[in-house]
């Protein structure tokens, strides 16, 4: 028999609410809602509730959120945005598929996400906004990047793409900035069965614009006011997420609990964990680590049944899809260092208790390189 623990097991969730799921697809077949509509609708009335927010327009991937987030800000050609180095790439595209610059900024050594006291100094004329990242599923300083915002005359965009109902003072993440950006990719804490992404927002004028760019830059059948695009949202991926979004707090709260056991028991000298402050209330979607030798690290947890993963072992400045912007090593060291020391272990709400206190174990006797 098998025992690998996996880093992430898709399957024992779907074995839980198998029934509602099937049931749910088989409703929008019945209706044939495939493209938006009705399935579409009650989802993102349910999630911008559960958000906090006015307004919550589902997309059909995470990325493309980010996308329709910066054409519906005006953000073009010549312009730039401030973005983190330590992130997933997506968070750099919705900048570039506009013609816009993402000037990348190094994170914080403990808590990894975006440094502010980095950000002032890479802001020019032609910045037009800030993109925090919710990383790892723990928020970052939003009153301290507000403010920044504020006095620059810029825009805030939140991306939780890995925070779905993470909380910063006690605030949902997506609820805090002019504009939230969630993906629903089938890994995240509320995954779709495929892709899919959403907007969140208070605004009502970007809440309009953001329903024509999705599609096809029409508000009125076959008439089409702005170049747009076919990001909709999928019938079916709506009524799965409406399933899931009934036991998205139970979910957060195991994954709490295992990221709490975690941080408690993990007794080993050699590994270091996110640095929480106490305004931020992460959800875990991953549970990172560093250690020296990363390499020799993972091949012992592998050599004990337990699969480990890495986000991420590159950071956006040094891709060779930037190399045109000149960044070189050195340029955002702490991004670096992580990208090189990083490691996801196994987090997922189904994780038995005896999972975790194997993980915990293992962690502790990893005695290093000699």
């Amino acid at each position: 028999m098998d025992n690998t623990i996996n880093f992430m097991d898709l399957k024992r969730q779907y074995d839980t609410i198998k029934p509602e799921i099937f049931k749910a697809i088989e409703d929008v077949c019945d209706k044939t809602a495939f493209s938006g509509g009705p399935f579409v609708d009650t989802f993102e009335k349910d999630f911008a509730d559960y958000c906090g927010v006015k307004h919550s327009l589902g997309l059909n991937s995470g990325t493309t959120a980010l996308h329709a987030a910066m054409l519906a800000l005006g953000i073009k050609h010549g312009d730039e945005v401030i973005v983190p180095a330590n992130t997933f790439i997506a968070t750099a595209w919705g900048v570039s598929y506009t013609g816009a610059t993402p000037v990348f900024v190094d994170c914080e050594p403990d808590t990894w996400e975006i440094c502010c006291d980095k950000i002032e100094e890479k802001i020019t004329p032609r910045t037009k906004a800030i993109i925090g990242v919710h990383l790892y599923g723990q928020p970052f300083d939003v009153d301290k990047l507000a403010a920044i915002a504020k006095k620059h005359n810029l825009t805030l965009i939140e991306d939780c793409a890995q925070a779905h109902g993470a909380l910063y003072k006690g605030r949902k993440a997506g609820s805090m900035s002019e504009i939230g950006c969630f993906s629903f990719y089938p890994g995240k804490n509320l995954g779709a069965y495929g892709e899919g992404g959403a907007i969140t927002t208070n605004n009502q004028s970007i809440e309009a614009h953001v329903k024509s760019i999705r599609n096809h830059g029409s508000t009125e059948r076959y008439f089409h006011d702005e170049i747009g695009y076919n990001y909709r949202m999928d019938g079916i991926q709506g009524a799965v997420l409406s399933v899931k979004m009934k036991y998205i707090d139970t979910w957060n709260q195991r994954r709490r609990s295992i990221g709490e056991r975690y941080k408690k028991e993990f007794s080993n000298p050699l590994i270091k964990t996110q640095f929480q402050p106490d305004w931020a209330k992460s959800v875990y979607h991953l549970f990172v680590i560093t250690t020296e030798n990363r390499d020799d690290f993972m091949n012992y947890m592998k050599s004990n049944g337990i699969s480990c993963g890495l986000h991420y072992p590159l950071p956006c400045h040094l891709q060779k899809a930037y190399i045109e912007l000149g960044y070189k090593k050195g340029d955002c060291p702490n991004a670096e260092y992580l990208a090189s020391h990083c490691v996801s272990l196994p987090m997922f709400p189904e994780l038995t208790d005896e999972e975790v206190e194997r993980v915990i174990k293992t962690v502790n006797t990893y005695a290093g390189t000699k």
